[in-house]
């Protein structure tokens, strides 16, 4: 199949490169002219605009969106429909908020365009495993674009989940639960780290036990014990932990919905405290200590 690669980042550069791999022809777009020159070198087609993209391809034209949430994916999608005919195909591979899926689904059925929201996980190792994909729309749509699925899949990894909004909302979770085990890893080492036991641990051995045959085991575990061989105290980075917004749209589901996600949430918060120093709410906490039991505080260093 041939079809379009818009964004060519992390993900987008190295999905347009396993397309190519499957016998898929590829027509790349980035605003980094020299993205588009790289994959250009690997065999696809560049492109300078959408125009140029949408002049590439035959109809039914496919149009992969591979672009951070929001405003890069509202004025893509925008401009893509001034572009495109009805039948021709729009994926948004990003992650996007599912609601915002719904309304765009419902506007470009309004000009016979066709909308697809696909959650995709595999990070930077997805070129070389595959990526796990979670597939919402029109049943119809997505058969007809399974064999660009299969191609970027591993064995078993892609699912249909249901109508436009679907595959972004289980990506959402998914990003949910991704949080909760970090956060309980990041804890469980903190703790060997504060133990007595702490001068004689190996954290990369550690994790690479914990992977084998341990009802723990994961790949986050891999990943932990690559990051621990690299750097055996993570010295070389601080502690400020980002979030892509994700959790946050799966702890207000939580709340819409009342489930008591008590530890997704929690970890959310601790990637909004990791980003503190020295928080105004534990000088209060300190302060209180101090006035109702006389108990010690430290002075701030002038």
């Amino acid at each position: 199949m041939k079809l379009a690669m818009i964004g060519l980042g992390k993900m987008g550069m190295n999905m347009a490169r396993r397309l190519m791999q499957g016998n898929h022809e590829v027509v790349a777009y980035d605003l980094n002219a020299e993205a588009v020159q790289q994959i250009s070198k690997e065999g696809a087609s560049g492109a300078a605009s959408l125009q140029e993209i949408v002049g590439q391809l035959a109809a039914p034209r496919v149009v992969w969106i591979m672009l951070p949430a929001g405003k890069p994916v509202e004025e893509t999608i925008s401009h893509l429909r001034e572009l495109l005919q009805p039948e021709d195909i729009i994926i948004d591979g990003g992650n996007s908020f599912y609601k915002d899926d719904r309304r765009r689904y419902e506007t470009l059925q309004a000009a016979g365009i066709r909308y697809m929201d696909v959650g995709v996980s595999g990070g930077i190792w997805g070129l070389q495993v595959g990526y796990c994909m979670m597939v919402g729309g029109d049943e119809a749509v997505f058969n007809f674009l399974e064999p660009v699925f299969k191609t970027l899949a591993p064995k078993d990894g892609y699912l249909y989940c249901g109508k436009s909004g679907a595959g972004h909302f289980v990506k959402m979770v998914h990003n949910g639960i991704e949080y909760g085990l970090m956060q309980a890893y990041g804890e469980g080492f903190e703790i060997l780290d504060a133990s007595e036991f702490a001068d004689s641990f190996d954290y990369a051995k550690i994790a690479h036990l914990w992977n084998q045959g341990s009802v723990i085991r994961s790949w986050l575990l891999e990943l932990a014990e690559d990051a621990f061989s690299k750097s055996a105290g993570l010295t070389d980075i601080s502690g400020f932990v980002q979030d892509s917004g994700e959790g946050r749209w799966t702890v207000q589901q939580a709340v819409d919905t009342g489930v008591p996600a008590e530890v997704i949430t929690l970890s959310l918060m601790r990637r909004f405290r990791s980003r503190q120093q020295d928080p105004f709410s534990e000088r209060v906490l300190a302060a209180l200590r101090r006035e109702f039991g006389g108990h010690a505080v430290v002075k701030k260093k002038t």
